[in-house]
């Protein structure tokens, strides 16, 4: 990878002191800055920081599902609380066939069907897509899958811990106390909403991915009691496990939980963490300014004032915002609560938050991948999705771990499930074993 561009001092402090006049002009007048920058020619991405590049500054190149994008292997998955798209784009590079994506938000659903029409989305406005809905979902899935599904289930189910649902209606002495989670119907945990659909279709496979706080929800307890229901229903499952993105050649530092199983008795290979990071460089400078959600933020220009006046890795204590480092992994893409977007991280090189799209580059999102609604609803978007370069290499030891590997049993390999002619059925192939 080339070295990082750095600034000629002379020609830095020239821009410096250029941009601390329209800087004064804006708060003197108190003209909007985009309006004093319009009128001296200047857009945001012209702005510096009054510190940088004082050395070449390098990285390792960035992973990208281009390349590690392999042939279709013919496996199919059904994912669940899908979100964007992360988890499935990644899938998809891997080889893997979607047969059906469950998201309940619409606007999630608008983005995945503008850029994957050929994907069967249930979702509003046609179908809920609840998970929590068990027949409703149960009833969409018997009209795709005959019989015990060999492929993989996988989601990502928004898991609030049952102690802090009961604190919200019941004391902490209380005999009720903690006993919502599990037994409210409506209102209990999604996590055992999809470990019913996984116990009742039986998929080869299975992905649950969640935050890391999730082991140590209730003392991890709730974790354990899904394993405990995964194992009974038949399955190995792996024990829990987390990956840091900016192991596996992604410009962010961002961990995820894994908890993988299958039926079949198979042992788990886990994903190989790369040898060296990427840094957020990579990835944010020199890119697209005309690619498609990279409306950038019109900051103030006392905002901008603070913000030039940060070094790499430093904190604006007041927006409570990072500038980001070129050479390192970005910080965690967030998302932000339900009614607002993330707050995003500075630019390393110029003193303005990032981007949709440059958030969307940190996570690996394709440069054509779009994301409809407001823009703070593309925040949530982007900051809610697994990265998609780290679903695929997921998604690759899944793949050789369960499908590609040898029976404990015998030395033959099972066979792939294959599509009914002209149906859209996946078939079940004859046992190998009696």
């Amino acid at each position: 990878m080339p070295k990082l561009p750095f600034s000629d001092s002379s020609a830095h402090s020239r821009k410096v002191a250029a941009q601390a006049k329209l800087l004064k002009q804006a708060e003197d007048t108190g003209m909007p800055l985009s309006e004093v920058l319009d009128e001296a020619g200047w857009s945001y991405d012209d702005l510096v920081y009054q510190k940088t590049g004082v050395e070449p500054r390098e990285g390792s190149d960035p992973l990208s599902l281009e390349k590690l994008r392999v042939r279709e292997t013919g496996i199919p998955v059904v994912s669940f609380f899908t979100g964007c798209g992360g988890m499935d784009l990644g899938l998809e590079a891997a080889g893997y066939s979607q047969i059906a994506s469950f998201e309940i938000n619409e606007l999630f659903c608008k983005t995945l069907r503008r850029n994957r029409p050929n994907w069967r989305v249930f979702g509003p406005p046609t179908h809920t897509g609840d998970v929590s809905k068990f027949e409703e979902i149960a009833s969409s899935l018997r009209a795709l899958i005959p019989g015990a599904f060999d492929g993989v289930f996988v989601g990502g189910p928004p898991c609030q811990p049952f102690s802090i649902a009961a604190n919200q209606r019941f004391a902490k002495w209380g005999d009720n106390f903690k006993r919502t989670g599990f037994a409210h119907e409506k209102n209990g945990n999604l996590l055992f909403d999809f470990v019913r659909l996984i116990s009742e279709f039986k998929p080869r496979g299975f992905i649950i991915e969640n935050v890391p706080g999730l082991r140590d929800l209730d003392g991890g307890e709730q974790l354990s009691a899904a394993i405990k229901e995964l194992e009974q229903t038949g399955y190995t499952v792996e024990q829990p496990f987390v990956l840091d993105a900016s192991h596996f050649g992604i410009a962010q530092q961002r961990q995820r939980l894994f908890v993988v199983g299958n039926r079949l008795g198979y042992s788990f290979t886990r994903p190989v963490p790369a040898s060296t990071p990427v840094g957020s460089g990579s990835v944010l400078i020199g890119g697209d300014s005309n690619a498609s959600n990279n409306e950038t933020r019109e900051h103030k220009a006392e905002s901008i004032l603070r913000y030039t006046k940060l070094g790499y890795g430093e904190r604006d204590q007041l927006g409570r915002v990072d500038r980001l480092d070129p050479s390192l992994p970005s910080k965690t893409v967030i998302a932000g609560g339900t009614n607002g977007g993330g707050r995003s991280h500075l630019h390393p090189e110029i003193p303005r938050t990032l981007s949709v799209r440059e958030s969307a580059r940190l996570q690996t999102f394709p440069e054509d991948y779009v994301f409809v609604g407001p823009t703070a609803r593309q925040f949530t978007q982007v900051g809610n999705a697994v990265p998609p370069v780290l679903a695929a290499q997921l998604g690759a030891s899944v793949l050789k771990s369960y499908f590609e590997a040898k029976n404990p049993s015998s030395s033959r390999a099972m066979p792939k499930m294959e599509r009914e002619s002209n149906t859209t059925n996946w078939i079940m192939p004859a046992p190998l074993f009696t």
